[in-house]
């Protein structure tokens, strides 16, 4: 995949080394000549240009990416102008950092394909972990539903997912377990499936029955 990471700050800067550590060709814009030195370390390309300038965007090529991630920081203006050029240019996916809700909508509205507050998100995640410990992650996958990795509770432990029956007792239902200290999943399972101690359970649910099971668990 041919990437585009707009904006070298500490978020950006990580997509690009992640995306270029898996095989990406990643292309790293940046108007700053010492954070674009610092990317040729990280990045097939690295290029020093004004995000807002189209003719020089087309010029390089880069409406031909088929992915592009903006993290201009606090210019607002930038990254909005930014997505609207890229949408323009035809660019199929364009993930774009938000820094608040009315930029979110703007953003979207000139054709961001999903906007993104990384800060917002992992603060949401610790607060989760830290109520509720048996939490370790969580996606939200809309606002009534969402899926969450938690260790087994004690209650489960040696039980069938026949036994524990928790779409009929808790509108909850596991769609994946991992093992403990393994890297073994299980996806498609009986209803005579047993959870064992230290397995980590991958629950789809609405958000109040998982609340529920949060709590029961606690």
């Amino acid at each position: 995949m041919r990437v585009a990471v707009f904006g070298l700050g500490i978020f950006g800067r990580n997509v690009a080394k992640a995306l270029f550590e898996k095989g990406h060709e990643v292309i790293a814009v940046d108007q700053e000549k010492d954070l674009i030195q610092k990317a040729q370390e990280y990045a097939t390309q690295a290029i020093v240009a004004n995000c807002t300038d189209r003719e020089l965007l087309e010029n390089l090529g880069l409406n031909t990416v088929d992915l592009a991630v903006v993290s201009l920081g606090e210019n607002l203006s930038a990254s909005i102008l930014l997505t609207l050029y890229l949408r323009e240019m035809e660019v199929k996916q364009i993930i774009v950092k938000a820094v608040n809700e009315d930029h979110q909508k703007i953003l979207e509205m000139v054709g961001a394909t999903k906007v993104i507050f990384p800060e917002r998100d992992m603060a949401i995640k610790l607060a989760a972990s830290l109520d509720t410990p048996n939490v370790l992650d969580y996606l939200p996958l809309s606002q009534e539903y969402q899926v969450i990795e938690m260790a087994a509770p004690k209650a489960f432990v040696d039980k069938s997912l026949k036994d524990l029956d928790l779409r009929r007792k808790y509108g909850i239902q596991v769609i994946a377990v991992r093992e403990s200290g393994s890297d073994t999943v299980h996806c498609l399972f009986s209803p005579e499936f047993k959870i064992k101690e230290g397995d980590i359970l991958i629950i789809l649910g609405k958000v109040e029955d998982i609340e529920k099971v949060k709590k029961l668990v606690s």
